[in-house]
């Protein structure tokens, strides 16, 4: 087991199966050192976790957690490529998607869920820059999605 997921072990997470692709895209691929995931949605053994828009049918404290679970399917798709994820050298850019009440502006703070878990699991390698972006809906009702792009060695 790679350092990486022994510091998502004492956070209580495992890096999951890579959830199927909902459409006609691949998880992720790698180019040259870069590896680009697809957007991950909160999904648990292939189901969705929640639906709604953030700020009306979803609290934000609930996509933050949501956004975190989008990252840890982009922490799994990274794997499906690289297989050790010590090899890793940093996460250089995550885009987040929040689904948005029309009067919701707290995307930044939905989208810290992933950011956070990143951290948490990379280590200093997991500091990146970021967008995150309110929209109308996305795919399947989903409140959240995370995609990340990482370098490795």
């Amino acid at each position: 087991m790679s350092a990486v997921e022994d510091r998502l072990a004492e956070l209580g997470l495992q890096v999951p199966e890579v959830t199927k692709p909902v459409a006609a895209y691949v998880p992720a691929l790698q180019d040259g050192n870069l590896v680009y995931t697809s957007g991950q949605l909160p999904m648990v053994d292939g189901a969705l976790q929640a639906t709604g828009k953030v700020g009306a049918e979803v609290a934000q404290d609930d996509a933050a957690k949501l956004a975190e679970l989008c990252a840890l399917n982009a922490i799994a798709a990274v794997k499906s490529i690289v297989g050790d994820l010590d090899k890793v050298t940093r996460v250089v850019k995550v885009v987040g998607f929040v689904a948005s009440d029309p009067g919701f502006t707290a995307q930044p703070a939905v989208i810290n869920g992933a950011s956070e878990l990143l951290g948490k699991a990379f280590g200093e390698r997991g500091a990146h820059a970021r967008s995150a972006v309110g929209v109308a809906v996305l795919p399947l009702n989903a409140p959240v999605e995370v995609e990340i792009t990482v370098s490795v060695q």
